[in-house]
């Protein structure tokens, strides 16, 4: 295989040739042509690119159609101004005061209470609940004194019943009995 040289280029152009191989100028009249011929290239250079810039911009290819439509379709982002506006405060309003008086609630009375003490005398429905009372006997060796009466004079003819125990006891008490008790443990409601 054998390779050619091409042949050395001269050290300046031929003659009659110019930078851009045009040609060089010659006489007076010839840096004009030049001239028009340079402005002639420039114009159709620049009515060229304004052509194709509109043509690019006027025909868009069928993805750029479909990312428009899709630009559009797709939600843009809301901007929302809030505005201030310092309001002047209203005059106070005059200061009402309503006196209230609160009923208390009405509450139910406990009731003579289911258990009470060995010694004292009660007047069953009103000290002591009506009922069936049950004691332990008496506090000590002296025994357990009770009495049902009809009345609180004392009397030898208002005793209803009575009896002294040595050991534990019962008795039925009625309402507006009076009931005495002596020498007894706490006396508490079993009926």
């Amino acid at each position: 295989m054998t390779f050619h040289q091409p042949p050395p280029l001269p050290d300046h152009p031929p003659q009659g040739a110019g930078p851009f191989g045009l040609g060089t100028p010659t006489g007076p009249g010839q840096p004009a042509r030049s001239r028009r011929r340079w402005l002639t290239y420039g114009a159709v250079a620049l009515v060229s690119l304004f052509v194709g810039v509109g043509i690019g911009a006027g025909s868009g290819s069928a993805d750029t159609v479909e990312e428009t439509a899709d630009t559009k379709a797709a939600p843009r982002p809301t901007v929302t101004v809030t505005e201030t506006v310092e309001a002047e405060a209203p005059e106070p309003a005059p200061t009402v005061t309503e006196t209230v008086t609160a009923e208390p609630k009405k509450t139910k009375k406990p009731g003579p209470p289911a258990a009470f003490s060995g010694d004292g005398e009660y007047l069953v429905g009103e000290d002591i609940k009506a009922g069936t009372y049950k004691t332990a006997g008496p506090v000590d060796e002296f025994g357990c004194y009770w009495e049902r009466a009809k009345d609180a004079s004392g009397e030898f003819d208002s005793i209803i019943t009575n009896n002294n125990l040595t050991g534990q006891g019962r008795v039925k008490l009625n309402s507006g009995e009076y009931f005495k008790t002596n020498g007894c443990q706490e006396w508490k409601r079993v009926g």
